[in-house]
């Protein structure tokens, strides 16, 4: 308010330098000005004539204001009992619509306090709420008075008008505060007032998404598709997601029938999602219908391979011997031969087997030229079948504990790592963000039951990697009693 008091003050002492300098130009010009009229004449010096000019013309703006006013009266006189009120009104009106605009500027300029003086004189002028206070509430939360701009927002909800928008506010307040659990049935109301609003939209699914209102969040993007907010592969894509979260939340509710609907919806939407891809196959495998879930496992491995969907391949006939798994194993190791996961496979098979040297030429050059501690251990394991010295193994182990992990589920906004598959991360909240992937920086394998999983890691529990440390916490010992 004092910046702009200045500035005022500024632009008074120029305007009026401006008008003496040009005073006293015209007072020292040479000359006079001669208006004739009739067998009149007037000469005036030049200073006089501006100033004569400038006095016309107000009484002439003057006379059109009261000529306006007495139209108005002998409107009233002839029986027009609102004639002068109006004419009152649109002067009022039109300074009311004046300091709207320029609260309006000064919103836009980010001064809060201006933006609020001219808000209030508006709504005076005007008496028109549904223009001034949105107005009003804005400028009070740019001037950090939260408390009135929700106030404000409160008066918004009793105009139809304007609810949407008083909802909108105190949602976006709520969000503010950190209080999901109002900002989410906001949304909701602002979603049943304008089904069709993008920001609504993406705000309600993003809260139903972290709240695990997993069918609610469902309806949301089915709203979002429809209103064409989202291409039709993406919703597809996250439609896949919402129902494999679905399915994991109804098989731990035990509700088995949802959780077999969403597994099922899940894969077919996303064939390559490897989640969804192990429950189905769970589901497949439950049923007695081997052929599908090797069906669903082929297709995901195709385009992902994982480890989950190995051990979920190897659950399909858990009572088989090392060699007959093998053997049931090589149309899956053919899908993606030069993947390394393929690598990391074919050797565990053949260690399972105890066929050391064709698991050294499964690996290849893994532990040299791209180390994890999973490809380490298992160079421990092959030395140790092959009945190499104890340092030679001990060597192997070492490395395996400070190598990096390998591939994990990493968030692609915030670059956290997850031991466990999630639709939402636990760090950014980012709904869809984790994929297979190396982590950035790369961390230190800490080996756990994942090490071996077709050897020695359990059978993978609905859409869960094994459980996996954030830290190393073996040492050399430790990992040799594994082997």
């Amino acid at each position: 308010m004092m910046i702009w008091s200045l500035i005022k003050a500024a632009i008074f002492i120029a305007l009026a330098t401006a008008l003496a300098l040009g005073a006293s130009y015209l007072q020292e010009t040479p000359g006079e000005v001669r208006i004739a009229f009739g067998e009149r004449e007037i000469s005036l010096t030049p200073l006089v004539f501006v100033i004569g000019a400038l006095v016309s013309f107000a009484a002439f703006w003057i006379l059109l204001k009261l000529a306006g006013f007495l139209v108005a009266i002998l409107r009233f006189l002839r029986g027009d009992k609102t004639a002068i009120s109006r004419f009152w009104d649109k002067r009022r009106a039109a300074r009311g619509y004046r300091a709207l605009a320029d609260g309006m500027v000064a919103l836009a300029s980010g001064e809060g306090s201006m933006a609020v003086a001219k808000a209030a004189k508006a709504e005076k002028l005007l008496a028109k709420p549904e223009l001034t206070r949105l107005i009003s509430a804005q400028a009070a939360e740019m001037a950090g008075d939260r408390g009135q701009a929700i106030e404000i927002y409160k008066e918004l909800l009793g105009n139809d008008r304007t609810r949407f928008v008083g909802i909108r506010g105190l949602m976006k307040a709520k969000l503010a505060e950190g209080d999901t659990g109002r900002a989410l049935k906001l949304a909701e109301k602002a979603f049943a007032l304008k089904p069709r609003h993008g920001e609504t939209l993406d705000t309600l699914f993003t809260l139903q998404s972290r709240a695990e209102d997993w069918g609610g969040a469902r309806k949301t993007l089915l709203a979002k598709s429809r209103a064409k907010l989202l291409p039709k592969d993406v919703a597809t894509r996250r439609d896949a997601v919402l129902s494999v979260a679905d399915a994991m939340a109804a098989h731990a509710d035990n509700d088995h029938s949802k959780a077999r609907e969403s597994a099922l919806f899940a894969n077919r939407n996303a064939p390559a999602l490897v989640p969804a891809a192990v429950l189905a196959a769970q589901v497949y495998i439950a049923e007695k219908t081997p052929k599908n879930a090797v069906r669903v496992l082929k297709k995901a491995w195709e385009a992902n391979p994982h480890p989950d969907l190995a051990a979920t391949f190897a659950s399909i006939n858990p009572d088989e011997t090392p060699p007959e798994r093998l053997t049931r194993f090589q149309p899956f190791l053919k899908l993606r031969p030069d993947h390394p996961e393929t690598a990391l496979l074919k050797t565990e098979l053949h260690l399972a087997a105890e066929d050391f040297p064709a698991a050294r030429r499964a690996l290849g050059d893994l532990p040299e030229a791209a180390p994890t501690g999973r490809s380490l251990a298992l160079m421990a394991a092959i030395a140790r079948g092959e009945g190499a010295p104890e340092e030679v193994i001990r060597s192997w182990l070492a490395r395996a504990v400070s190598a990096p992990r390998g591939e994990q589920w990493v968030c692609s906004a915030c670059h956290a790592v997850h031991a466990k598959w999630a639709p939402v991360c636990s760090n950014c909240e980012g709904f869809d963000t984790l994929s297979w992937a190396l982590p950035a920086g790369g961390e230190a394998s800490g080996l756990s039951d994942a090490m071996l999983p077709l050897i020695e890691r359990p059978e993978p529990e609905i859409i869960e990697e094994a459980d996996l440390p954030e830290a190393p916490t073996e040492d050399v010992d430790e990992l040799e009693e594994k082997l």
